[in-house]
C-alpha cells in the first residue's frame, strides 16, 4: 500500500477477501511515519518521500523483502509512482493505468484539456485575464481538497500568488457532488461502475455516502474509462449542476477513493478483483450492487506506546 497511512478498513477488506479465495493476504504500506493507523492491519516500512528520486528502487527493495505480489496506490503523489513500479518492477501486480496517463490526470489543469479536447462537458474554464465571477480555484496538483478558494471579486482573485499554479473554474453553487468507483481488468474490460452522491465531506475525506443507480453516470463514466484506456481502480468525480441540470467531469483519479469502502458493502467486488488479476484468475462483470446503501463514518483511535 503506497500511502494508505489511513486505509484500514480496506486492509480488513482485501484480507477477506482472500479468505473467501482461499489465499492469506498480509498488509505492507510503505509510509514516511510508521505511526499510521494502517499498522492495526500491517507492517509498515519506512519509506522515502515519493518525489524522492530513489523512491521507485526503494519500493522495489522492499518488493523483493518482503514478497510483495500488489503494489496499490491510495493518495495522488502516489499514482505516478504506481504507474512507473509498473513499469520497471517484474513480479508484480500493479492495477494502474500508465505513466503518461496518470501524469495528466494528477495535474488539474492538464485534465480539464483533456476532457474538454475528448468533447466531456467540464464547468468553463478560465484564464488570469479571462473570467467571470464567482470562481472556485484549485491548486493544480494535490488532493483532499486543500488549497481550494471561492473568490467573489476579480481584484480578491488577483491577489493570489503563482496564479499560474491553479486550475480557475466557474462556481457551480447548487450542486450535487458524485463519486463513481469504477474497476476496469487489465485487459480493459469495464467490470464494475457504482455511483454514489457524496453528502457529507470533511477535510475533502467523504464521511458520509450513499450509492445512487443512475445510468447517465454510470453511462458517462463508462465513456470516460473507455476513452482513456485507463484500468484498475478508477474514481470518478461528476457534478451536477443542479441550475442548469447539466452532468460536468470533475476529476478522474486512477486509483481506490476514500468512499470505496461504501460501494464494496453494496456488493462491488472490488477487493475479488484486484486479488483474483494478481494471481491470473479470470474475473467477470458485476452489475448486481444494492441501490441506497449509506456509508456514515466515524474515528477510531491507533494508540502507539513509545
Amino acid at each position: 500500500m503506497l500511502g494508505g497511512s489511513r486505509r484500514v478498513s480496506m486492509a480488513q477488506l482485501l484480507k477477506e477477501s482472500g479468505k473467501r479465495l482461499g489465499c492469506e493476504v498480509e498488509i505492507v504500506a510503505y509510509e514516511l511515519d510508521t505511526q499510521v493507523p494502517i499498522a492495526i492491519e500491517g507492517d509498515v516500512i519506512r519509506g522515502k518521500s515519493f518525489d524522492d528520486p530513489d523512491v521507485i528502487d526503494d519500493i522495489a527493495r522492499v518488493v523483493k523483502e518482503r514478497n510483495v505480489n500488489i503494489i496499490l496506490p491510495f493518495i495522488n503523489s502516489a499514482i505516478e509512482i504506481a504507474s512507473l513500479c509498473k513499469e520497471k518492477i517484474e513480479g508484480v501486480f500493479v492495477p494502474v493505468s500508465d505513466f503518461s496517463t496518470t501524469t495528466r490526470m494528477f495535474d488539474k489543469v492538464e485534465a480539464a484539456k483533456l476532457f474538454k479536447e475528448a468533447g466531456f462537458p467540464i464547468p468553463r474554464t478560465y484564464s488570469v485575464i479571462d473570467n467571470e465571477m464567482p470562481a472556485i480555484v484549485k491548486p493544480r496538483k494535490g488532493g483532499s481538497s486543500r488549497g481550494i478558494k471561492i473568490f467573489h471579486e476579480v481584484d480578491d482573485l488577483m491577489l493570489l500568488a503563482d496564479l499560474d499554479k491553479y486550475l480557475i473554474q466557474e462556481y457551480i453553487e447548487h450542486n450535487r457532488e458524485y463519486s463513481v468507483d469504477c474497476y476496469v481488468s487489465e485487459e480493459g474490460e469495464i467490470l464494475t461502475t457504482v455511483p454514489r452522491e457524496r453528502l457529507e465531506i470533511m477535510g475533502g475525506e467523504v464521511t458520509r455516502t450513499k450509492t445512487f443507480r443512475n445510468d447517465h453516470l454510470i453511462d458517462m463514466s463508462r465513456k470516460v474509462i473507455e476513452h482513456f484506456k485507463l484500468t484498475g481502480p478508477v474514481t470518478i468525480q461528476i457534478l451536477h449542476d443542479l441550475d442548469k441540470d447539466r452532468y460536468l467531469l470533475m476529476e478522474v483519479n486512477p486509483r481506490l477513493g476514500g468512499g470505496v469502502i461504501c460501494s464494496i458493502y453494496a456488493g462491488a467486488p472490488i477487493p475479488d478483483y484486484i486479488l483474483l488479476e494478481s494471481m491470473g484468475k479470470k474475473v467477470t462483470p458485476s452489475t448486481d450492487w444494492a441501490d441506497g446503501v449509506l456509508m456514515a463514518r466515524y474515528q477510531k483511535e491507533a494508540i502507539f506506546n513509545l
